[in-house]
């Protein structure tokens, strides 16, 4: 155990993490970043909608800001799983808040900052998982444009898939792949005649090739690419010795914060997939900001 006491320890450094990190170093707060290498977009190749950044590699991306970061003398990294992390009872003569376990080793803060993202389940289609990324995709704003208005299919996952289905004929001629997950109301049918998209009820068997969806009537559609809404869950097992309470979404579940990423749990904070309903680097990065702001208060005129 380190007899160090951190200002803040951040869990995750991917880039709401890593942007939290750099507020606060900054403000010359001393910071233990751990983080298990795991991104979210791990699986793409480029990354789009973020000013300066467009079409770079995330990874690259990712590298540059930890590079940045780790520039100020009070910063450390630890490469690691964060096994577990627990509120102290304070006491005198000691301002450690947290405590968190890495490797067997304890280290103390006195803010957390959970950065975790989310890790995603995707829809069991045989083929779906090895293109996540590639040629499957959730977010037409990070990837439709790079279709270049080819054919596009919607996997529905249930009646939300419609949102993505309406969307979608923006970048390209869209099909609606029902995929015997709902079927449309007459309402729905006459949004998606309106907005030109054909509606496939056939069930998908298999997707091979760059985007081919193998039917069960034994046709198959080719596409330049596929969105499909995946189910999240917060990636990492430690929130669950924090007693925090969550937001439920219809694709998943987040931490619930305040306008200050402060979560239901005092000296606790938490930004980026884990903490907000949208998922983008431009907006991971953004929701950091405000996160390592609001850290920053709280050290400055809080008590835990």
């Amino acid at each position: 155990m380190s007899d160090r006491i951190h200002d803040v320890i951040i869990i995750g450094g991917s880039y709401a993490g890593l942007s939290a990190a750099l507020q606060l170093a900054r403000a010359r707060r001393t910071i233990l970043i751990i983080d298990e290498g795991l991104r979210r977009n791990r699986f793409a190749s480029h990354s789009h909608g973020f000013l300066t950044q467009d079409g770079a590699d995330p990874a690259a991306i990712a590298e540059a800001a930890r590079a940045q970061v780790l520039k100020y003398p009070t910063v450390e990294w630890r490469p690691a799983r964060a096994e577990s992390a627990r509120k102290l009872e304070v006491a005198a003569g000691s301002d450690a808040a947290f405590e968190v376990m890495v490797g067997g080793e304890k280290h103390l803060a006195r803010r957390l900052l959970l950065a975790t993202g989310v890790r995603d389940i995707m829809p069991d289609i045989d083929g779906l998982e090895a293109r996540w990324g590639k040629a499957v995709f959730h977010c037409p704003y990070c990837h439709g444009y790079e279709l270049n208005q080819g054919q596009i299919g919607v996997i529905a996952g249930s009646a939300l898939s419609m949102h993505h289905a309406l969307m979608l004929p923006d970048w390209g001629p869209t099909t609606f792949l029902i995929n015997d997950a709902f079927e449309p109301d007459e309402e729905q049918l006459s949004s998606l005649q309106a907005r030109g998209v054909a509606v496939e009820r056939s069930p998908i068997r298999s997707i091979t090739g760059h985007a081919e969806a193998n039917l069960a009537d034994g046709r198959t559609l080719s596409f330049a690419g596929l969105f499909a809404l995946a189910r999240f869950r917060v990636a990492s097992a430690i929130t669950e010795g924090l007693d925090l309470d969550y937001e439920e979404l219809p694709f998943g579940t987040i931490i619930k914060t305040g306008q200050m990423k402060e979560t239901s749990v005092p000296g606790v904070f938490a930004c980026g997939d884990a903490g907000q309903p949208m998922a983008s680097v431009a907006l991971g990065v953004g929701d950091g900001a405000l996160a390592g702001a609001g850290v920053h208060r709280s050290l400055m005129f809080g008590a835990v």
